[in-house]
């Protein structure tokens, strides 16, 4: 009897340190980003096209304040987008390109800690490293705000951070591939996928979760439940959007559909951000939407 309770305590032990080591948030090799110079051109466009500012600008609307307090309601509590300000104390200003790398490409934070996917670094895990470099250098640009960022309203279990690096062993670990592989693709439906997949993370809207809240690929972009519990989030797949590719394009530039409708909610974000690209950016998104698997 003893010597089965000592087996048992020391495979607890055993299994509770294998799990403490693999759910530890990852870290980037620093030889990923070394010797890269920021474009801070390149910068803007990745700012643009990732939106930033469409989640973290302050409540009062105010462009590029990036003071963070937008809400996003969901079953598992509701989440506060942080203050991403060039503020040292109490933005991301004391940031090193490193930093921001760890914190996009695996949701890790300076201090070690597992951030929530409500903030989608599944999808920015598919950014270059030399854009989120470029990123850094040009959110060092932008206005500081001393506006402190809000907690989260998440009760437990789910406030337990180390618990999210399980998460990431289900979810997170094929975050870098693609969905789309079709081996005909041109540069510009390689440009489109870049932009959906990775920076503009489409798919964290408009692709299913299942019951722990990980992406259902399998549906990719073929429409989801509206997490504020409002509605449905459109299937965008071919069949459903019928719409032609200069359409889709038209639509990112005006926000007005063939229908002579017009883009509302978040989605109006998303064309404001997408009018300030080129028209080939929004043309080689169009041509990859014409590009995923069809989701009836």
């Amino acid at each position: 009897m003893r010597k089965s309770f000592v087996y048992l305590f020391g495979t607890a032990i055993l299994g509770a340190a294998v799990a403490w080591v693999l759910t530890e948030p990852r870290k980037i090799d620093d030889a990923l980003i070394a010797g890269i110079t920021p474009d801070v051109d390149r910068g803007k466009f990745v700012y643009t096209a990732a939106g930033c500012a469409s989640c973290h600008a302050g409540v009062d609307g105010t462009a590029d304040s990036l003071s963070g307090g937008m809400s996003f309601p969901s079953e598992f509590g509701t989440f506060y987008a942080p203050n991403i300000s060039s503020s040292k104390d109490q933005g991301i200003g004391a940031w090193s390109a490193t930093d921001l790398a760890n914190a996009l490409l695996h949701g890790s934070s300076p201090e070690g800690q597992h951030y929530y996917p409500a903030f989608p670094y599944t999808s920015y895990a598919k950014m270059t490293p030399s854009d989120v470099v470029s990123l850094h250098g040009y959110l060092q640009t932008l206005p500081a705000s001393d506006q402190p960022s809000q907690a989260h309203d998440v009760g437990f279990p789910f406030n337990i951070r180390r618990s999210l690096g399980g998460w990431k062993l289900l979810f997170g670990s094929h975050a870098t591939d693609w969905v789309v592989t079709d081996p005909n693709m041109t540069e510009e439906d390689l440009n489109g996928r870049y932009l959906v997949e990775a920076l503009a993370h489409c798919g964290e809207c408009h692709t299913p979760r299942n019951a722990l809240g990980g992406l259902d690929n399998s549906k990719h972009l073929g429409g989801a439940p509206n997490p504020s519990g409002r509605g449905m989030i459109p299937n965008i797949t071919p069949g459903t959007l019928t719409w032609t590719e200069e359409e889709i394009a038209y639509y990112f530039e005006s926000g007005f559909t063939p229908d002579f409708d017009s883009a509302g909610g978040h989605m109006a974000h998303v064309v404001e951000n997408f009018a300030q690209l080129a028209p080939s950016d929004r043309e080689a998104v169009a041509a990859y939407l014409k590009r995923v698997t069809p989701v009836q």
